[in-house]
C-alpha cells in the first residue's frame, strides 16, 4: 500500500519516491548544517552512528528503523529526532519504497542557541504532534533555499527550541563545562585532522586531564574528542571521493592508515561503503541501482525495515571544519575505536 505526504506540512514535500531506485540530493548548507532529499526503494542501512543530530520528514511511503531497542516506522508527515551518537539502521517498511527530507545539524552550531544548557534529548524519535514539529519540517521544505549566515543562525534557534521543549529537563545539575577549553579542542581537531594528534597535546593546550576533557567534550558536542576527528577526516576523504578521487587516494589525503581503515570507518559511520557512496553522489538527480556493492553493505530486500529515513549524518563538504555526514541518509554512523 503506497502512502505519501498529504497537505499538512509546508508545500513541496509531497513528492514521492519510485520503485526501482534510490537518489540522494543535497541542497545548498551552512557550516554546521546540512539538508537533503532522499528517495529509497530497496537500499538499506545497517546499524551505525553519526556525530550530529538529523531531523527529518518523511515525504511518502514508510521508513522504519531500529534505534535505542526498539523498531520504529514514521510515515508521511511525521518527524524523527536522532540524538547524535546514538546507534540506528533503516530501510523501507514496504515496497513501495519510501522518502524523506532531512536536516543535520552539528552540536557545535546550536552552543549558543542553547545558551550554556546541556543538548537536548528527544527520548521518542518519532514526534507526531504537528503543532510542536511544524517548525522543523519547516525547516526541510526546501531544501534548495540557499542558506546564508543569518538564516544560519535562526535554524539554530528553532532547533534549539523545538528539541528542548521536546526533550524532558534537566533531572539533575550537570558539570561545568570549560567552554574555552572544549572549543579550542574542536577547532585544532577540525584544523588538524588528517594528522596523529595525541592526548597529551590536547591535555597541554586546555589543562584539563584527559578524562576531564573527554567528559566536558561530550556534554559539548554529544560525542568523545577521538570520534570527532574520525569523522572530520571522514569528511576530508568524503570530499575527495566526491572529487572524483579513487578511495585509496581518498583514505591517503584523509588521514587513514589505508583503503580498508577508511572503508571500515566509512561504512561505520554512513552505513554504506565508499565506492557505494561515490556512485550515489556522481549522479544525485538520478535513479541509481542499488545493487550489492562491494563489502556487501547495502542488500536489496524488498520490505527492509535506514535510513536516510530518519537520520543523517555527517556534512559533505570540502572544507576540514566542515562534518561529515549524515549524508546519504538519515542514518549514518559510528566509527570503530
Amino acid at each position: 500500500m503506497s502512502r505519501t505526504l498529504g497537505g499538512a506540512l509546508p508545500s513541496g514535500l509531497g513528492r514521492s519516491c519510485g520503485p526501482g531506485g534510490d537518489s540522494i540530493r543535497f541542497g545548498p548548507g551552512a557550516r554546521g548544517f546540512e539538508r537533503a532529499e532522499v528517495h529509497l526503494s530497496s537500499l538499506t542501512f545497517r546499524p551505525h552512528r553519526h556525530d550530529t543530530y538529523a531531523i527529518g520528514v518523511t515525504t511518502a511511503g514508510v521508513q522504519t528503523f531500529g534505534y535505542r531497542g526498539s523498531r520504529r516506522i514514521c510515515l508521511p508527515g511525521e518527524v524523527h529526532v536522532l540524538h547524535p551518537d546514538e546507534e540506528h539502521d533503516g530501510a523501507a517498511g514496504t515496497d513501495d519504497g519510501f522518502g524523506y527530507r532531512i536536516l543535520y545539524v552539528a552540536p557545535e552550531a546550536l552552543r549558543g542557541a542553547l545558551g550554556g544548557r546541556p543538548l537536548p534529548f528527544v527520548a521518542d524519535p518519532v514526534v507526531r504532534d504537528s503543532r510542536a514539529t511544524r517548525p522543523l519540517a519547516a525547516l526541510v521544505s526546501d531544501v534548495d533555499e540557499p542558506v546564508s549566515g543569518l538564516h544560519a543562525a535562526e535554524l539554530a534557534v528553532v532547533v534549539a527550541d523545538v528539541l528542548t521543549r521536546l526533550g524532558p529537563g534537566p533531572r539533575r545539575p550537570r558539570p561545568a563545562i570549560d567552554e574555552r577549553a572544549v572549543e579550542s579542542v574542536r577547532e585544532y581537531l577540525t584544523a588538524h585532522a588528517a594528522e596523529q594528534t595525541s592526548a597529551s597535546t590536547l591535555e597541554a593546550m586546555t589543562g584539563l586531564d584527559r578524562w576531564s576533557l573527554a567528559r566536558q567534550f561530550r556534554l559539548a558536542f554529544g560525542t568523545s574528542p577521538d570520534r570527532y576527528r574520525t569523522l572530520r577526516r571522514l569528511g576530508l576523504a568524503r570530499a575527495a571521493l566526491e572529487a572524483g578521487h579513487p578511495v585509496a587516494h581518498a583514505a591517503v589525503e584523509a588521514g587513514f592508515a589505508d583503503q580498508s581503515h577508511l572503508t571500515r570507518q566509512f561504512t561505520r559511520a554512513y552505513g554504506v561503503t565508499p565506492s557505494r557512496w561515490q556512485a550515489l553522489r556522481a549522479s544525485p538527480l538520478r535513479r541509481v541501482s542499488s545493487g550489492r556493492d562491494q563489502a556487501g553493505t547495502a542488500d536489496r530486500r524488498r520490505s527492509p525495515p535506514r535510513c536516510p529515513g530518519p537520520c543523517g549524518g555527517s556534512r559533505p563538504t570540502p572544507q576540514a571544519d566542515r562534518s561529515p555526514g549524515p549524508g546519504a541518509g538519515a542514518f549514518f554512523g559510528r566509527s570503530p575505536r
